[in-house]
């Protein structure tokens, strides 16, 4: 393993800019590991397309790439304005008409799709529309009108998001269309479905009893953006497969400045308890009109390898943006310098006692294995991935080869961090032969050389789900003959 390998994942969004022949291509080799579909834009034919360029492509060129279909969920936006955009001045009144015949906006008034906002609101809530860059403070409430003062200057363009500061608008997580899109990813066969402004454990559920009724064993993915998220936080990650902290909408409505500790919990609280954990939106925002990040980007997607995070991802950099393939370019980049600033060590007194299940007590003796003698990687055996998910919240110095042969479950490990899914079948193999084969298939790839030690974890049934219980310490020998380690 002469070169660094990237343990960061990097997701990226495709788009328009990404349809061109030949650019998929590119962002897989400049190092994405997964694509975003965002059901927000574009047309089911379109989607389709897209994931069947993305399947071609990771195929042609052994690479493992999940997908992401990101359904919309209920983002609240007003409606648009006879001359397309109005510019308000702090002071002036501005008025939200909730209802389906609201007239083309002016700049007196404009109409919301959220036609519950009069129920939601009272005298001195303040509103932020467009990401927070125009503000309303609201004066009254009469019948479907949300009358308000404009307390910045700006200019408001149709279709424009709006948020309370502090949460409290009482929309489901799922809407009708988010039912539609569900079947649809189904269809797709995408290996994430994330669910927009979530508010309990429950959304959860329901998203993920909606894909399995269509077919679809993705794992769900919590979007944390909205107030209530973060009251409910410990039960919302304990639901899902994996956390994203979606730091725009979050950020309008808690606040910015509250947004960088939020970060660091969010990305804690999800490595505690064994979820999978994106930090999104602005990451590398100046790269949608510019070939090089800011410095501030830059010290962004840092900080967000150091605390932890699995993944970092790129949304209209690489969607909408001039310079798709070289963001994901920058952005592994700076994966790679974060982490040789990572510290790899766990603390075993304040890591998870009592546990119960035998593949996170072996992924645990593996990280205290691998802490205390030499070791040049983990070989992870695993039907499904569950192992080597266990093994990454460790985040061992060590590198996790996880081996399946499962395509779903290899694609499904693609945001795992510290983690490489390479195929491989153990059907017909005993448990010892499964493992020296595997490190011998490494070695022959050129990831293991002659004189590494690696721990290989996998169980007694190798064709059984949920069955790792063994350790192996093996050592590559001449010729690249595998042997038990007698001694250290």
């Amino acid at each position: 393993m002469s070169q660094p390998l990237r343990r960061s994942r990097i997701l990226a969004t495709l788009g328009p800019a990404t349809d061109a022949p030949g650019v998929v291509d590119a962002l897989l080799t400049a190092g994405v590991n997964a694509v975003r579909l965002n059901f927000s834009h574009g047309t089911a034919e379109q989607h389709a397309q897209r994931v069947a360029t993305v399947r071609a492509v990771a195929s042609r060129s052994g690479r493992e790439i999940g997908v992401l279909a990101d359904l919309p969920g209920p983002k609240i936006r007003i409606e648009t304005f006879a001359e397309g955009k109005v510019a308000l001045k702090a002071g002036q009144g501005f008025t939200l008409v909730c209802r389906n015949d609201a007239p083309p906006g002016d700049a007196t008034q404009v109409g919301c799709s959220y036609l519950g906002l009069p129920g939601d609101v009272v005298p001195g809530d303040t509103l932020l529309l467009d990401d927070g860059l125009i503000g309303l403070r609201v004066l009254r409430v009469e019948g479907a009108s949300v009358h308000s003062e404009v307390l910045t200057d700006g200019t408001l363009s149709n279709r424009k998001g709006l948020n309370r500061l502090g949460g409290g608008l009482a929309l489901g997580a799922l809407t009708d269309e988010d039912r539609a899109h569900i079947a649809t990813a189904a269809r797709l066969g995408v290996d994430f479905i994330a669910v927009s402004f979530c508010r309990s454990a429950a959304d959860i559920e329901l998203a993920r009893s909606l894909a399995r009724a269509a077919g679809s064993e993705a794992q769900i993915v919590a979007k944390i953006e909205r107030a209530e998220a973060i009251e409910n936080l410990v039960e919302i990650v304990e639901a899902a497969d994996v956390v994203m902290v979606a730091r725009g909408d979050l950020g309008v409505e808690i606040g910015y400045a509250e947004l960088p500790g939020l970060q660091k919990t969010i990305i804690r609280e999800s490595v505690a308890r064994n979820r999978v954990v994106i930090t999104a939106t602005q990451m590398l925002q100046s790269m949608v009109d510019n070939p090089i990040p800011t410095r501030a980007e830059v010290l962004d997607v840092a900080n967000a390898i150091i605390d932890g995070t699995d993944a970092v991802m790129l949304s209209a950099e690489t969607a909408s943006g001039q310079y798709p393939v070289q963001a994901v370019e920058a952005m592994a980049r700076i994966c790679l310098g974060a982490e040789r600033q990572f510290r790899h060590d766990t603390d075993f007194e304040a890591a998870r006692s009592g546990l119960t299940r035998a593949d996170e007590a072996i992924a645990m003796a593996a990280m205290f294995l691998t802490e205390h003698i030499e070791l040049k990687a983990i070989i992870a055996l695993t039907e499904t991935g569950g192992t080597a998910r266990y093994l990454s919240r460790y985040r061992a110095a060590a590198p996790v080869f996880a081996l399946s042969r499962f395509d779903e479950a290899r694609r499904k490990m693609s945001l795992m961090r510290d983690v490489f899914p390479i195929p491989f079948d153990t059907r017909g193999l005993s448990p010892g032969v499964a493992a020296r084969s595997a490190a011998r298939q490494l070695h022959a790839l050129g990831l293991l050389v002659v004189g590494d030690r690696v721990l290989v974890t996998n169980g007694d049934s190798m064709e059984q789900r949920g069955s790792t219980n063994t350790l192996r310490l093996l050592e590559i020998g001449p010729d690249g003959r595998v042997e038990g380690v007698g001694a250290l």
